[in-house]
């Protein structure tokens, strides 16, 4: 199988400056408050942020499943760290399937005018379009927090 395809790319707009949506991936307290899907939490206690070339990006996710704590854990290291540009961080994952792969999430800031951002995604490579679709949506209902998150953040401001 030729995991090369199975990439996952996305493109979101924020009404925010780039540079309060680039911190909402490196502050620890704001990715407790945003990352994770609906229904899957991502206790503070529990995330740990390095924020340079080297460092760690982990956090554990959270949720109930029929009544049974499940988490998830993702253990990255940051290859490459622009603020507020560009965000890369690699992690090894362990699909269904047993085989190990070595994912790359690939965040990149753009500028837009009205203060606002534009963040394109890449993220890969899955072992299955599945996997792909999965991510898509948990991204995507994170991204509605964060949304909410950030609102609240640029009031302060």
């Amino acid at each position: 199988m030729n995991t090369e395809q199975h990439i996952l790319t996305m493109t979101r707009e924020f009404d925010a400056p780039r540079e309060l949506v680039f911190q909402a991936f490196v502050d620890p307290e704001q990715l407790a408050a945003w990352f994770g899907p609906v229904g899957v939490d991502s206790p503070r206690d529990r995330i740990v942020v390095d924020p340079r070339v080297g460092g760690v990006w982990q956090l554990v996710m959270t949720w109930e499943e029929d009544g049974v704590a499940k988490e998830s854990p993702i253990d990255a290291v940051i290859t490459a760290y622009d603020p507020p540009a560009l965000l890369v961080a690699t992690q090894k994952a362990e699909p269904d399937a047993g085989i190990p792969l070595l994912l790359e999430m690939r965040l990149e800031f753009e500028v837009l005018d009205g203060g606002r951002t534009r963040l394109h995604l890449t993220q890969g490579p899955f072992d299955s379009d599945e996997w792909v679709d999965m991510t898509r949506e948990g991204w995507g209902t994170s991204f509605t927090k964060l949304d909410t998150l950030l609102v609240r953040e640029e009031g302060v401001v």
